[in-house]
């Protein structure tokens, strides 16, 4: 998989789970250390997203801060691959910023959607992170 194709993934990740565009690197690590420490930290998240004072993901600096861990998750994955140049670097930063708008936003409409056909918001909320979670996986 390119790393076009990997950058968009970790970015629309980052979207719908703001520690998915750090932790990625963390989750995909070939030291099993590191694979703990990521897994502790999306995990605190995905409980964390569940309470009643959770944020909305719309609210600032929701979208900017799920945004600048998309370009970080990127950039990791892209200097992981081998990328060294300012162009390639800053390229996936952008594509991972700007394809977390699509998973802030989509993940969003997704939750709106389920509630507004009466589906329990708990079940909703796991599928969103179930894909999440995989398509961060998936960018490895």
């Amino acid at each position: 998989m390119n790393l076009v194709v990997r950058s968009a993934l970790v970015g629309v990740a980052a979207g719908s789970r703001s520690t998915l565009g750090l932790a990625q690197p963390f989750l995909t690590a070939r030291r099993r250390g590191l694979r703990v420490l990521g897994l502790l930290a999306v995990g605190a998240e995905l409980v964390g997203d569940k309470l009643p004072t959770a944020p909305s993901r719309l609210d600032p600096p929701g979208p900017a801060s799920r945004a600048g861990a998309g370009a970080v998750g990127a950039v990791t994955l892209a200097r992981r691959s081998g990328a060294r140049s300012v162009p390639a670097l800053a390229a996936a930063a952008a594509l991972g910023a700007g394809a977390s708008t699509a998973g802030t936003f989509g993940g969003a409409a997704w939750r709106r959607l389920a509630a507004e056909r009466g589906w329990p918001d708990l079940p909703a909320a796991l599928g969103e992170d179930a894909a999440a979670v995989a398509l961060a996986l998936l960018a490895r």
